[in-house]
């Protein structure tokens, strides 16, 4: 089943919609505009009588948002509803599983290759859910074919998993046992990858454009430009979250591996490996998401000539995605 197709079959579509004039009664863009805040904490249950409990409080982010309950249900409608199609966004790719599910792969694909299989399929899975956490996190204001965005996420899992197997090949053909070849150069390439992973998943949205509104969320039109600067805000934030994530563990393992208590418990040194590596991205999953505002604003004389003739607000805003 396609990615598309998958939205489509999420149970209980809830409010708003994929055409543009669902756009300015969307409870995350509005709340995003008016507040600047990134995603808060995980989902939880009701969270379609939640989003009737904001969609009925107009005011909710302003003058309500002290009450405990309108708290809750931005915080639930954030994390668990995506602003362009206002669909669920499915359990295992919220942004609250990014950490569990990241962090066992960012830990093996580091590993020293032992063979052939552990080497592969390490990556295999780093790549294949980082691209479907790109394409169903990223803007999905524009409309395309679902095999169009199928076949952009299966040529960036490809492409990913090949580059970032190439350390890996290097070390097992010519024995480089350096600290820079062992432990620098894979977590670079490591960062690099996982941009070029965003770039590739979401390249519809530098051909397609996608949605730009003004401050009161009205959707004014699409915009390729906007696209690209959401892409590269995107770039940056994962190659900064994987790179430093897989970084960090290795710098610190090898002033572990010099202590007197490694040298008497050789497994202790996988259970360090292993904290650092929940350590790191634990604290840099939160500075990548809050690098750039969820939705990002883009002078209106940068934007193609069409839109800046609709309007007379200097400043506009987009949908950046995750």
């Amino acid at each position: 089943m396609s990615l598309e197709q998958e939205e489509e079959a999420q149970p209980g579509r809830l409010l708003g919609g994929s055409d543009a004039g669902a756009y300015f009664v969307e409870p995350n863009v509005r709340f995003w505009i008016n507040e600047r805040q990134v995603h808060p904490g995980p989902g939880a249950e009701s969270i379609e009588n939640l989003r009737q409990l904001l969609c009925t409080n107009e005011d909710a982010s302003r003058s309500a948002l002290e009450d405990q309950r309108i708290q809750e249900a931005w915080k639930r409608s954030l994390s668990t509803v995506h602003p362009d199609s206002s669909n669920l966004i499915p359990n295992l790719f919220r942004p609250a599983a990014f950490l569990p599910f990241m962090v066992p792969a960012v830990f093996f694909s580091m590993m020293p290759p032992k063979g052939i299989a552990s080497m592969i399929l390490p990556k295999v899975y780093l790549y294949a859910y980082l691209t479907a956490f790109s394409i169903i996190n990223g803007n999905r204001s524009y409309t395309c074919h679902p095999l169009e965005r199928s076949f952009l996420g299966v040529a960036a899992f490809a492409s990913s998993s090949f580059i970032g197997l190439i350390p890996n090949f290097i070390q097992m053909r010519f024995s480089l046992n350096t600290f820079f070849m062992k432990r620098i150069v894979p977590a670079a390439v490591h960062g690099q990858v996982s941009g070029m992973n965003v770039f590739t998943s979401r390249s519809l949205e530098t051909t397609k454009g996608i949605a730009v509104m003004d401050k009161e969320g009205h959707v004014l039109g699409h915009s390729k430009i906007a696209g690209q600067k959401a892409i590269r805000e995107t770039t940056v934030s994962r190659g900064v979250l994987l790179g430093t994530s897989a970084l960090i563990p290795e710098v610190f393992t090898v002033f572990f591996k010099r202590t007197p208590f490694s040298r008497t418990n050789a497994g202790s040194l996988w259970i360090w490996k292993l904290a650092c590596t929940v350590a790191s991205m634990g604290l840099m999953l939160p500075i990548s998401f809050s690098l750039f505002p969820q939705v990002g604003r883009i002078q209106c004389s940068q934007l193609e000539e069409d839109i800046q003739s609709l309007t007379e607000e200097t400043e506009l805003f987009y949908h950046r995605g995750l």
